[in-house]
């Protein structure tokens, strides 16, 4: 067993950039370090303030030459911003800008609702989060933003779907994307029949930019470009599956099924790359292809 679950890592590179560094934290998540001629920026922060002051650790060796230091939160789920207290705000440890899609703004209006989510947290693991502050971005924009690091340009850009404020960043110099949680390993998570078509197109905007390179915050670093098309393939087939599901009449009442798999005639198992065994895979993800389901089935009935 692992006795240090969130420890954070530099993973070795396989081939890409090398002004592109891949943080990894246990077997969560990873994060990354884009260093510019002009910017050292840190692409989401991590879960808590240990493993974002272990990140600035490895980011404090590239900030020379008078490089900044930026933020950037792909979206706001606990796993990519609980570190955002090192950056703004009272524990500050390395002042510095966090970038984020305005709609973030939106998750934060009910801040009752986050510090539940965070006590819920702590209950759930004691001592995982006891230090956590949560922290907004500090910088907010509508669209499309530019950074221009001299060499590198990152184009941050909505690709929402997974969340509503999620973005991905394109840098066009090197052909390199990074994803977020837009599309992930074995298919990225949807929650509600209205993201469900956002998801798909934001897909779409990501795999026509035609990548080189492409690293994923839920996936492994060796999955390519060929991994948006299998997230594509996969909500391509669903859609088809519970299309036909509809034709026959089995999916007439999805609402009162227990069991939507069997519903569609879909086992996660048939869902999956054949090299991912189904039963290994962590619970969320057999949630995850069931609430894919329901949203598919609403939104076909609606659309």
């Amino acid at each position: 067993m692992n006795d240090q679950p969130d420890a954070v890592t530099l993973v070795d590179n396989q081939g890409w950039d090398p002004r592109i560094l891949v943080v990894r934290c246990g077997d969560l998540v990873d994060a990354f370090i884009v260093v510019s001629e002009r910017y050292v920026v840190l692409v989401d922060t991590l879960i808590n303030p240990q493993t974002a002051a272990a990140m600035l650790r490895i980011a404090r060796e590239q900030l020379t030459g008078g490089r900044q230091l930026l933020a950037i939160n792909t979206h706001a789920d606990w796993d990519h911003f609980w570190g955002n207290q090192l950056f703004a705000g009272p524990d500050v440890a390395h002042p510095a800008p966090i970038f984020a899609s305005r709609r973030s703004a939106d998750r934060f209006r009910a801040p009752e609702e986050g510090q539940q989510f965070l006590a819920e947290m702590r209950e759930h693991e004691p001592g995982r989060f006891d230090d956590v502050r949560i922290t907004r971005p500090t910088v907010l924009f509508d669209g499309r933003l530019l950074i221009d690091g001299g060499d590198l340009t990152l184009e941050l850009f909505p690709t929402p779907g997974h969340q509503p404020d999620h973005v991905a960043i394109f840098i066009p110099e090197i052909g390199a994307l990074l994803a977020g949680d837009a599309a992930e390993s074995p298919f990225p998570l949807v929650h509600t029949a209205d993201g469900l078509p956002l998801l798909r197109a934001s897909l779409a905007r990501t795999a026509a930019l035609k990548p080189n390179t492409v690293l994923y915050c839920h996936a492994p670093v060796t999955s390519g470009p060929e991994l948006l098309q299998a997230n594509i393939a996969y909500f391509d087939e669903l859609e088809r599956r519970c299309r036909a599901a509809r034709a026959s009449g089995a999916a007439a009442r999805p609402a009162e099924a227990e069991d939507v798999e069997a519903l569609i005639a879909f086992p996660l198992a048939e869902a999956i790359p054949t090299d991912i065994k189904a039963d290994e895979l962590p619970d969320l993800y057999r949630r995850g292809h069931r609430t894919a389901i329901r949203a598919m089935l609403e939104w076909l009935e609606h659309s």
